[in-house]
């Protein structure tokens, strides 16, 4: 089946180009000028991926955002974030609030689609294994993407999940920025070393008590403290 594209883009041209460009990659498309609407289509016909512009007539994208990752049913929706704004502060802030990639208007629609089809690509990827324990708190699921502190499911997303999995799978072990974005994203990487501070702060503030077995080596990167 074709995977489904949830647009929203206030200006129409805009999204006309973004619809076509995506439909001749072989995707399906529904385009929205407003917030509101997207999230009501959203809670009866879950899509596959959105792109998002930042600034729209009813809400911003940052809050629409907000919204969709605190929705345990979207937590981990995959979003590809549109702006006219070139500041390095409103990409960082974008990352922060959940985004999974960013992109400056004027666009390239070639660009477009590569990083529609990495995103996709990283939401998709397989991983080994089923279940992935710390101690008997703190669980993943490797099918789910899912995980829990005694039962009760965190919202995590897909690039916080994939960022936690990977320190907890060798703990004690460190990882440097660059090694993170390669281990995750490799030949797809397309986002900036600063973004993954931005994901560990997330997971840090949403793991309660786990978050001071994250540890950061000054100049190097992060490491998961081993649990006793």
């Amino acid at each position: 089946m074709q995977k489904l594209i949830y647009i929203v883009e206030d200006e129409p041209d805009i999204a006309e180009l973004i619809a076509i460009k995506l439909q001749s990659a072989g995707y399906d498309t529904r385009i929205f000028t407003h917030g509101a609407p997207m999230l009501q289509a959203l809670a009866g016909v879950p899509c596959d991926l959105l792109v998002l512009d930042l600034m729209l007539p009813d809400m911003d994208g940052i809050e629409i955002c907000s919204r969709i990752r605190e929705d345990k049913h979207h937590s981990a929706l995959p979003i590809v974030m549109l702006t006219a704004r070139t500041d390095v502060s409103d990409r960082v802030k974008g990352l922060e609030i959940g985004a999974d990639d960013y992109l400056g208007k004027p666009f390239d629609g070639k660009e477009l689609v590569a990083r529609v089809k990495a995103v996709l690509r990283r939401s998709d990827a397989s991983v080994s294994g089923t279940e992935l324990f710390v101690d008997p708190a703190l669980r993943l699921d490797l099918n789910t993407y899912e995980a829990s502190i005694d039962g009760e499911r965190l919202e995590l997303t897909l690039t916080e999940f994939r960022i936690l999995k990977l320190l907890i799978s060798k703990p004690g072990k460190v990882w440097s920025r660059s090694r993170i974005l390669d281990q995750l994203w490799g030949t797809d990487k397309i986002v900036i070393e600063r973004s993954v501070d931005v994901h560990i702060k997330n997971l840090r503030d949403k793991l309660g008590a786990y978050s001071e077995h994250i540890q950061n080596v000054r100049g190097v990167g992060y490491y998961f403290e081993k649990t006793t």
